[in-house]
Order: C-alpha cells, then sequence, then structure tokens
C-alpha cells in the first residue's frame, strides 16, 4: 500500500488499528513524527515512514511471541546442552550410553562426568546429625534451606570451586537420608548401611542412582537453570531443582507406583488391574512418551533382582494386556516393596542421585553466562489508557496527558 509522506489522524487509525490515545502515545514516545496541517491548524499530520515501521515491528513481534509461546508451551524449551541427550530410545551422558556406563560406574564418576570435572576426592559427609532411617525429604528440605541461607553467589567462581561445593551438596543430602558418615565409602555403600540393607544389595543402589543420575533438560533442571542463570547459590539452584521435582508427575510419581503396589500387595495382581482397567483409569508408572518400545532404564534396574511374587505377577498382567512397558518408576517402587526400605527410601534415592544432575544443569549454565528471562503474553483486563485529551503546542510538539 503506497501511503502519501503525511498522514491524517483517521488515516493512521486505519493503516495501524489502534485508537487515537494509541497514537498520541507514540507521538510523545518519539515514535512518530507529526507537524500541525497547513490547511487545517488545528489538526496533526503523521509520518508515513515512521508509521509503516511500526506496523512493521508489530507483525515481527507476534512472529517471536507465537515462537516464543510455542516454544515454551506447544513443544518443548530448547537449550544447548552438552550434558546429556536421548537418541533411538536410549539415554546418554556426554555421548556415553547410560545402560553400559552403568554396569560399573558409581555415583561419583558419574558425577565427575556430567560436571565433566576432576573431583579429587568422594562426596563429603553431614556433620550435623539427623535421626537414623526410615529416610525423610524433611530432613533434606531443612538442611539444603540452611545452606541456602548462608550460600554464596556463584558469579566469579571458578568452575573447580564449584565442582567441590557440588561434591559437599551431594554427600550432605544423602547424609540426610541417612546415608553412614563414612567418607572412605562411596554414596551407595554409605546409604545400604545406612538402610540397613545387606552389603551385597549395595550394587543396586548403586547402578538405580547412575541410571536416575540426569534426564536430559527436565522441568526441575530447567528450574535449576534458571536460578543459576541469574547467579543463586549452588544450595539454591539445587533446592529449586528438588523442589519441582517433588511433583507427582515428575520426581515424586513413585509414590503413586508404591500406593499401588500396597494395594497389589494387600489384594491380589488380577484384581487390581481389572479394577483400574474397568474403570478406564490409567496405570501409574507404565509406558513413557521418550521410549515408545520400553524405557531401557527399567529394563536395565530390574535385571538386578527378583520383584515380589505379586509385583512381578501385576506387572506381567499389565503388559499383557495394555502393551505397555513398566518404566522406571515402577521398577523403583518395586526395588523399594522387595527390600522393604521404609519412608521416603524411593524419593531419597531418586533425588540423591538426579541432584548430581541439577547441579551439572546449574553449574553448565553459570557458564554460558546468560539468564534465562521468557516473556509473559498478556492476557488480563484491558488496560487503562491516557485520556484522549491532547495539549500539544503550535509547533507540533509532542502532546502531554493528564488524567480526567
Amino acid at each position: 500500500m503506497k501511503l502519501a509522506p503525511w498522514l491524517t489522524l483517521d488515516e493512521v487509525q486505519e493503516f495501524l488499528g489502534v485508537r487515537p490515545q494509541t497514537i498520541y502515545a507514540y507521538v510523545s514516545r518519539g515514535l512518530i513524527a507529526s507537524h500541525p496541517d497547513p490547511q487545517n491548524t488545528r489538526r496533526s499530520l503523521y509520518s508515513a515512514e515512521n508509521i509503516q515501521n511500526l506496523k512493521l515491528k508489530k507483525q515481527q513481534g507476534r512472529k517471536r511471541e507465537t515462537l516464543a509461546v510455542n516454544t515454551l508451551f506447544g513443544t518443548e524449551p530448547s537449550i544447548p546442552t552438552a550434558i546429556s541427550t536421548f537418541a533411538k530410545g536410549h539415554l546418554y551422558y556426554r555421548g556415553k550410553d547410560v545402560i553400559s556406563f552403568s554396569e560399573n560406574a558409581t555415583l561419583e564418576e558419574t558425577a565427575r562426568l556430567l560436571w565433566n570435572a576432576e573431583i579429587t576426592s568422594g562426596f563429603s559427609v553431614l556433620t550435623r546429625n539427623y535421626p537414623p532411617s526410615p529416610p525423610e525429604r524433611s530432613h533434606a528440605f531443612i538442611a539444603l534451606a540452611e545452606a541456602t541461607a548462608s550460600g554464596h553467589s556463584t558469579h566469579g567462581r571458578t568452575l573447580k570451586v564449584l565442582h567441590a561445593e557440588a561434591a559437599t551438596l551431594v554427600g550432605h543430602l544423602a547424609s540426610t537420608f541417612g546415608a553412614l558418615n563414612q567418607p572412605e565409602m562411596a554414596i551407595h555403600q554409605r546409604l545400604a548401611l545406612g538402610w540397613g540393607m545387606e552389603k551385597e544389595m549395595a550394587n543396586i543402589l548403586r547402578r538405580a542412582m547412575v541410571l536416575l543420575a540426569d534426564h536430559e533438560l527436565t522441568s526441575s533442571a530447567f528450574a535449576s537453570r534458571i536460578a543459576a542463570s541469574n547467579g543463586a547459590s549452588l544450595p539454591a539452584c539445587l533446592l529449586t531443582g528438588l523442589a519441582a521435582f517433588t511433583g507427582p508427575l515428575h520426581g515424586d510419581a513413585t509414590q503413586r507406583v508404591k500406593a499401588l503396589f500396597d494395594e497389589v500387595e494387600h489384594s491380589n495382581a488380577d484384581r487390581v488391574v481389572n479394577r483400574y482397567l474397568s474403570s478406564a483409569l490409567p496405570i501409574p508408572g507404565f509406558g513413557h512418551h521418550l521410549y515408545p518400545d520400553g524405557d531401557p532404564r527399567a529394563t536395565a534396574l530390574l535385571a538386578e533382582f527378583e520383584p515380589s511374587p505379586e509385583i512381578a505377577k501385576f506387572i506381567e498382567k499389565v503388559i499383557t494386556l495394555t502393551g505397555l512397558q513398566p518404566n522406571i518408576d515402577v521398577v523403583l517402587a518395586a526395588l523399594v516393596a522387595r527390600y522393604r526400605l521404609q519412608g521416603d527410601a524411593a524419593f531419597a534415592l531418586f533425588s540423591i542421585a538426579r541432584s548430581v544432575g541439577l547441579l551439572a544443569h546449574a553449574m553448565e549454565q553459570i557458564n554460558t553466562g546468560k539468564v534465562i528471562r521468557p516473556r509473559g503474553r498478556y492476557i488480563g483486563p484491558e488496560l487503562e489508557t491516557l485520556s484522549d485529551t491532547c495539549f500539544s503546542d503550535s509547533v507540533g510538539r509532542p502532546c502531554h496527558f493528564s488524567r480526567q
């Protein structure tokens, strides 16, 4: 559309599709030049070039807004990361297949890999004593909250220093969940002894934690990265991530499966499966959108122990009747039931392991030096507008407004 160099108010309204108050606001902000109309000094004319530029910016803004909305809610946020990824139904830690890596690796070695760090010692022990098992998440959150209150910003600190602090945080977290304060032992051994498990059973905890250490850009990892991008302390980053992790659609999903298994053991597998299927209720812990052919982490961990007979029967029956494979939440809940672990053991095992990944994401984000700050798309009540009254001088300088 070819425009004259200068437009009347009515022409600008039609071209931009806005009210006069908005045009006056653009003029007052210097976005649109104006001068008195030579044929009628009581009205102004407006720069067509400025107006065309404004319309172009609005159109581009809508495209960016649509892209932003689709990125955050239509699909998934995309953040560059070298920590972990998925490919053809498999999970990889820095290029290493997790299933193969978990056969012999410890959580300490997993931390070195995910943090891309040289950690000279293992995870620290906690000096403050918490009550012995059963493990409770309240102890962990209290300890992290206290560490957050006195924590130092990550700005201006080297990665080597942050790696050492991260190792201390993982060790402290494990101690709050009942791991023995034995610094010469690996974290899975300290947990097994603290929870009263046989020494040979520690290997199951070892592999479980390696398999659970990270899962790419989960909501908890994203939360940790947001905190880290603003220079929050490492305890604050971990606390932020674990707060998101407690949701029943995330790290606490195992609790729903655990409640299901309690029902199975007090009733029987056939009755529970039939009740869910006849009521068209989704069975917690089966199927995973990232693993259409089955969660390989679940398969690997299930090979390390035999669930109780009734739970094993339940799992097989669900697979047969639905075609859905058990995910890691099912196997973790089965492990807790098999060894009669008490309290928050499932959450404890998962959160200790995942703390390694959350801290990896936090430190990777720190290294980018960028703040994560998405924009809001306002959908609330109409905004208040400036008064229609415009006080302008004879030379066409920007209007000044008053509220009536």
